[in-house]
């Protein structure tokens, strides 16, 4: 993706009950990135098929600026936006529109379940893809032929998917960035007070209960005292006490539901707490040890390196090196631009 002189033209297709918190976050970035250079960099118009009045999982209905039969003909991208769970009617006419998109080379996006269309339509057959949480599985079982993955979004190629909700703002920043520079993405990030700009490798967060149904609420309950207590962690004798479980039954709820001991799940739980402020703040290694239950900073880091198969002060130094790169990418882009 290359930045070009003339705007890029993004079209929104509407389904019935969309998304309009994945919809906003995704068209209002494309407006911050207008407002924020003073340039058109980017044209967008909302589509809907059959009807042009469309209404959101809200209830707030819009008046598409198109139908699908009067569509632009030059847009370089089409995200259909979707609703959570997944609508399965069959629209055979819509497929065939979106067929006839990527045909004519326009790229083609899913936003939260806007995958499941694309993918009924055979345009995901090879490609990595995202869907909201809720519906992965779903994803997986009925198209193999897409890579269905975990991430709040993917981009591969000219295919683009995102979860949904504010992921779809994290997936226009990462398509921005790569279009006119990751100066720009991150001062828009900053305009919507944005603490950081996730990556497509940044997995969604599904929740406990998803992953394993409803029937084990003494798991979720352990694991929520987990997540409740990293910085003084419990022993697997305490959290089965206030569970209400012996320790040898807790210990089978892990093993039979997650594959894993408690105590090991507990310390991956306070790791993963450990890389995420390692990258996301200032704070000192050995404040960060201390703050995910680690009596030294020598263990933290024997620890960290263990699983990570890093050093904390390295992965420090990782993150430190990628934003050097962003930045000396970004302004030999910026001097070519003057050319």
């Amino acid at each position: 993706m290359k930045a070009s002189k003339k705007p890029q033209k993004y079209g929104f297709l509407l389904l019935p009950n969309y998304s309009m918190l994945g919809f906003s976050s995704a068209i209002e970035t494309l407006h911050m990135a207008n407002w924020v250079t003073g340039k058109e960099l980017y044209r967008f118009c909302t589509i809907s098929h059959e009807v042009r009045e469309m209404p959101s999982n809200t209830g707030v209905i819009t008046v598409s600026d198109h139908l699908t039969n009067d569509a632009p003909t030059d847009l370089d991208a089409v995200f259909v936006c979707a609703s959570s769970p997944v609508t399965k009617n069959e629209n055979i006419t819509l497929e065939n529109w979106l067929k006839k998109q990527a045909i004519k080379g326009v790229n083609l996006g899913g936003i939260c379940t806007g995958s499941y269309l694309l993918a009924k339509a055979g345009l995901l057959d090879g490609y990595r893809a995202t869907v909201h949480w809720r519906s992965i599985a779903n994803l997986r079982d009925e198209f193999p032929q897409a890579i269905v993955s975990n991430h709040l979004f993917e981009v591969d190629k000219d295919r683009y998917t995102c979860s949904g909700g504010t992921a779809a703002m994290d997936m226009m920043l990462f398509l921005i960035g790569k279009q006119h520079g990751m100066t720009l993405a991150s001062s828009i990030s900053e305009q919507f007070v944005c603490e950081r700009i996730r990556t497509h490798e940044d997995p969604q967060r599904i929740p406990l209960q998803a992953r394993i149904g409803t029937g084990q609420p003494k798991l979720v309950e352990a694991v929520q005292l987990m997540e409740a207590n990293i910085r003084e962690p419990l022993s697997s004798d305490d959290i089965a006490y206030h569970v209400g479980v012996s320790r040898r039954q807790l210990e089978r709820l892990f093993k039979q539901n997650l594959d894993i001991v408690p105590s090991r799940y507990y310390l991956e739980l306070r790791l993963q707490h450990a890389k995420q402020l390692l990258i996301q703040t200032d704070k000192a290694i050995t404040q960060v040890g201390i703050e995910c239950g680690f009596g030294s900073a020598a263990h933290f880091s024997t620890t960290y390196k263990s699983f990570f198969d890093v050093t904390p002060r390295d992965e420090r130094k990782l993150v430190a090196n990628k934003k050097v790169v962003s930045v000396q990418s970004d302004r030999k882009r910026r001097q070519l631009w003057r050319k």
